[in-house]
């Protein structure tokens, strides 16, 4: 069984001082990308390169206190890849990939903070940006090896996914066009939004608004994904979306796949 968790952690000196590291000592993970880090080599080394037995590897931003990805995996991959060749994007630390080669299998384990576009129409313009770059990126990696891409991709696909769909058409997260890219990634490109295939029910989010009584009132978006290659997608088993304490405006998801790296 494979163990794989996802978590954008808005900070993961804030998350640690809310509890991180224990939850995921008590997780058993075999691996776990982190989003949002906003950390920098320093703050991390010595602190939190390694957690719950698993040694980490990130992408940092070059901006302080912003953004920054990272890796955590039990067993050391045969290769790490930071950033995506685009220097825009790669100076945000938004993607980080570890593959794990045998002579039978190529896979890859991706952890991806998509930008938002909440904070106004230049951002809006970079994450269409950053969606145009990755869709080829997929393709390309999709006609090469298995992989499953986790994080907070910042779109809500379908009005099922978040809970006032009517009232947020407009807005950065569930636009058209947001939502026309992950129908391609996954009915065109390939991919499987895999906790979907797992949970069909509705009110299953992963991130909260702090403004009103979002969290109390389960008034959510499910932002955080499992995209997996349809080999891969197929021996998922079981998930679960941690809503037992909160480190974040983000709630871990976890799933189990039925393999071992």
């Amino acid at each position: 069984m494979f163990r794989l968790v996802t978590l954008n952690l808005n900070g993961i000196r804030s998350a640690a001082n809310k509890g991180f590291v224990p939850f995921a000592e008590g997780l058993s993970a075999d691996c776990m990308g982190v989003q949002e880090i906003k950390a920098q080599v320093c703050d991390i080394e010595g602190r939190f390169d390694h957690v719950a037995g698993m040694r980490g590897h990130f992408h940092c931003a070059e901006k302080k206190g912003y953004s920054g990805v990272g890796l955590y995996s039990r067993k050391e991959p045969s290769q790490i890849i930071s950033g995506i060749g685009n220097d825009e994007f790669d100076a945000e630390g938004r993607y980080i990939e570890m593959q794990f080669d045998t002579p039978g299998r190529k896979l890859s384990i991706i952890s991806c903070y998509f930008p938002s576009g909440s904070s106004g129409e230049h951002r809006q313009q970079a994450k269409f940006r950053f969606l145009a770059l990755m869709a080829p990126h997929l393709i390309r990696m999709k006609a090469e090896r298995e992989f499953i891409l986790v994080g907070d991709v910042n779109i809500a696909h379908k009005e099922i996914d978040l809970k006032n769909w009517k009232s947020n058409q407009k807005n950065s997260g569930f636009l058209p066009e947001e939502r026309a890219w992950m129908t391609h990634a996954l009915e065109e490109i390939g991919l499987v939004d895999v906790f979907r295939r797992l949970n069909p029910h509705p009110e299953q989010y992963t991130w909260w608004s702090n403004r009103g009584q979002a969290w109390a009132k389960n008034v959510g978006w499910r932002l955080d994904y499992h995209l997996a290659t349809p080999a891969i997608a197929a021996t998922a088993k079981k998930e679960h979306i941690y809503l037992e304490q909160r480190f974040s405006d983000h709630a871990p998801l976890v799933i189990d796949y039925d393999f071992s790296l």
